[in-house]
């Protein structure tokens, strides 16, 4: 097996020469194309007239430029040799030419000028998303697509799962090409939520998750500083487009997921499941970590998925150690006949442990919940969603409300054929999920209502990629209104400090007590929020003992660069601190001796700014002279 460092390439005069008559792997030279040998200097005079037109188009015009606005200047302004500029080459034009073009722009104006879909980035953060390789599972859920292309439950058609793919499910890959499309398009780089998805995290071994974030914090770095390693290496993963991949979830009477992924990696790996370069220790992983700390994509955020049993004291601390700050958790139902009919492998009380054990270590809680699984009625998915929020044991901060969608690789085929599964009608659908939303209580986030799935994918089942949006018109129809976060955030509408309101939401959990401090404006549009944690109980991780602590702290506005606030926007404004002043004033009333913080690589220095010392897992900030 090569070593990583055996893995590089030195760069010689005869490589330079003959690279680029060699053939290419698919996703190495991902990222920047088509225009990663852009240079703007041979189109100067064509280019820097169409930069000073978007330039001019007045202040008081909504940025990003509509559609209305962009393409007649794209058409007045075209690109020898035929067709338009495109906004990675606007972008790289204007950094080219900025040093003597006289702009009365910077660059971060003139991106958000020319930014494509920035409801990507409006939530504050740049949410980056990569998957794991195919690997054999644990789970034996029914509803659960097997598509052996692709990790576990995921599908080859999916965007995300698409990109991943074209880079071999390489980390280093996956990360560099996902923050260079980012920035070619406009957004903002500098502050990331990694999302890691992909079977199930904790099966994974420890070297190879420790490897795998170790180089997605690598290609962050790198791209900071503008340092391109993609085509330093080759990852070296088969390609998986080359399995049988014919897959009939009606057909097999054993599940063939596991059996076949593991034969092909072994027979392309020689014998292994993993590849020898695919493993690193913590103590390389810590170097990482330092490195991206201040680096100028820096990981904010890092947010790992897997299932409720599998959450054990010594995996919470293990999680911990990777980074993590979020854990999505498949709980699915909480109907013991449903999780049992479903072959999920679990049951409450396994959901119940979880939760505890990863809210006593401060980790922000998303949790999936599904409509529509077998041996579930419309009636009974009404009287289970509830519960997530009445009973204490439970209480997420954000959840993925998924209908189930038959997929034919599904073992669900099988229930479904033989009339024992049906999807629900639209109106049964709409009524599940339009009486679910409004319960969703105001220190919750409803990230998603329908997986993006392709309606060629499902067999039956919703194809509606619209759902949410129906479900809240039905909402609206009935008179009620959401409070969940992602209805109230600010986006990118412009508020005044002086207007903002300061509201707290206390709520008893199994733990403790949790109190949710929002800057909200008098519409009740959410600006920023924390989590605070009053434990009532010391907590298994010996570092935090029965300290407060911060869970989470967020401010909303549109993901800006550090430095760069624009006009009337969230973040910036120090709404953070002030926040935080407000969590240990209530810590410090309610007796505690300190207030300790799950933090990110990337918001260590911030914290350290606020008066909170570095522990091993987490920052501390005494409360008590």
């Amino acid at each position: 097996m090569r070593a990583e460092g055996e893995r590089r390439m030195a760069k010689t005069a005869t490589d330079e020469a003959t690279e680029e008559a060699a053939p290419r792997v698919p996703g190495r030279f991902r990222g920047r194309a088509p225009d990663r040998d852009f240079d703007p200097a041979a189109v100067r005079e064509a280019l820097l007239p169409l930069l000073r037109a978007i330039e001019a188009v007045p202040d008081d015009v909504n940025e990003p430029l509509e559609t209305e606005t962009m393409e007649p200047l794209l058409r007045r302004h075209p690109r020898p040799g035929g067709g338009f500029f495109s906004r990675s080459q606007l972008i790289a034009g204007f950094r080219a030419f900025a040093e003597d073009a006289g702009f009365r722009f910077d660059e971060a104006r003139f991106r958000r000028r020319v930014q494509r879909r920035p409801v990507r980035t409006r939530s504050g953060v740049t949410p980056l998303t990569v998957l794991t390789k195919p690997f054999p599972c644990p789970g034996k859920c029914i509803f659960c697509p097997n598509d052996v292309r692709m990790p576990k439950s995921y599908l080859s058609d999916e965007p995300g799962a698409q990109r991943a793919a074209n880079n071999r499910f390489d980390p280093y890959l996956q990360t560099w090409n996902r923050l260079a499309a980012f920035d070619a398009t406009g957004h903002p780089v500098d502050k990331v939520e990694l999302i890691v998805l992909g079977g199930t995290w904790s099966f994974y071994p420890e070297a190879y998750q420790v490897w795998f974030v170790k180089r997605c914090l690598e290609a962050m770095t790198d791209f900071g500083v503008g340092h391109d390693e993609r085509d330093a290496f080759d990852p070296g993963t088969p390609d998986f487009e080359e399995i049988d991949a014919d897959v009939r979830g009606d057909r097999f009477g054993r599940n063939p997921y596991n059996a076949r992924v593991t034969a092909f990696l072994k027979e392309r790996q020689e014998g292994e499941l993993l590849l020898g370069h695919e493993a690193a220790d913590w103590a390389a992983l810590d170097v990482a970590q330092r490195a991206n700390e201040t680096a100028g994509a820096r990981c904010v955020g890092l947010v790992l998925e897997t299932r409720p049993d599998h959450v054990d004291e010594e995996e919470v601390v293990r999680l911990r150690r990777l980074g993590a700050t979020k854990v999505q958790l498949g709980v699915q139902s909480l109907d013991e006949a449903v999780l049992a009919a479903n072959r999920r492998g679990h049951g409450l009380e396994e959901t119940r442990r979880a939760f505890d054990r990863l809210r006593r270590a401060g980790f922000k809680l998303h949790v999936h919940w599904m409509a529509n699984l077998l041996g579930a009625t419309p009636e009974s998915d009404r009287a289970d969603f509830p519960k997530l929020f009445e009973d204490p044991a439970y209480r997420p901060d954000e959840l993925k409300l998924y209908p189930c969608s038959l997929i034919e690789t599904a073992e669900l085929m099988g229930p479904w054929k033989r009339g024992e599964w049906r999807p629900y009608e639209d109106e049964e659908l709409l009524e599940v999920v339009a009486d679910a939303m409004p319960r969703v209580p105001r220190y919750c986030r409803v990230t998603r209502v329908i997986r993006d799935i392709s309606s060629d994918d499902i067999v039956v089942g919703n194809k509606r990629t619209n759902f949410r949006q129906i479900a809240e018109d039905e909402i609206a129809r009935r008179g009620q209104h959401l409070v969940e976060i992602r209805a109230r955030e600010i986006r990118g509408a412009a508020f005044e400090n002086a207007s903002l309101e300061a509201k707290d939401t206390g709520y008893e959990t199994a733990t403790g007590r949790e109190v949710f401090l929002e800057f909200v404006t008098p519409e009740d549009r959410i600006v920023g929020f924390l989590r605070l944690s009053l434990p009532k109980e010391a907590s298994f991780v010996e570092e935090l003992g029965q300290n407060a602590l911060v869970r989470e702290l967020h401010v909303y506005g549109g993901s800006v660069r550090l430095g760069h606030a624009p006009d009337g926007a969230a973040q910036h404004r120090g709404l953070g601190a002030r926040l935080l002043d407000r969590a240990a004033d209530l810590a410090r009333d309610a007796g505690y001796e300190a207030l300790s913080v799950i933090s990110a690589i990337g918001t260590r220095d911030y914290y350290r700014k606020q008066g909170f010392a570095d522990g091993a897992l987490y920052q501390h900030r005494p409360l008590r002279d």
